[in-house]
């Protein structure tokens, strides 16, 4: 793999109710277990932190899979929801939920697009065969 860019981030404190930061400063914040896991909430957690993550990159990967078949897209956004749950054995598993909003695109070509982000999507590479992805347009 040829490295254009690496992201470095540190955990610090009690876990999922710590703090978390990067050396550059543009990531700085506590982080704390949501209400409805027993936690304080109040803060960031680690499935918001991929949700945006998530959402941001299938939205570039979606962006640049029309740029490639020259469509222009207009006020287009993708929301990922993270969900965490413990499977049949008590193992913690992720799953995303992925709506995108093509608003102007025929329904076959914002298809088209979406499945082509999902090729390009290095998160979808990183998450296709190890967590469940639901995909969706609005």
């Amino acid at each position: 793999m040829n490295i254009l860019y690496t992201a470095e981030a540190t955990a610090r404190g009690d876990g999922r109710s710590g703090h978390v930061d990067t050396p550059d400063g543009i990531l700085d914040t506590d982080m704390r277990v949501p209400v409805e896991m027993g936690g304080a909430g109040g803060a960031a957690n680690p499935e918001i932190l991929f949700a945006a993550g998530y959402a941001a990159c299938f939205h570039g990967s979606l962006q640049l899979a029309a740029r490639m078949r020259k469509i222009v897209l207009h006020d287009t956004s993708v929301t990922a929801r993270v969900s965490i749950g413990a499977d049949t054995e008590g193992a913690y598993r992720l799953a995303v939920a992925l709506t995108a909003s093509l608003p102007g695109i025929p329904a076959d070509q914002a298809h088209e697009l979406v499945d082509a982000a999902d090729q390009i999507c290095p998160y979808s590479h990183a998450t296709r065969n190890n967590l469940d992805v639901a995909i969706t347009i609005a």
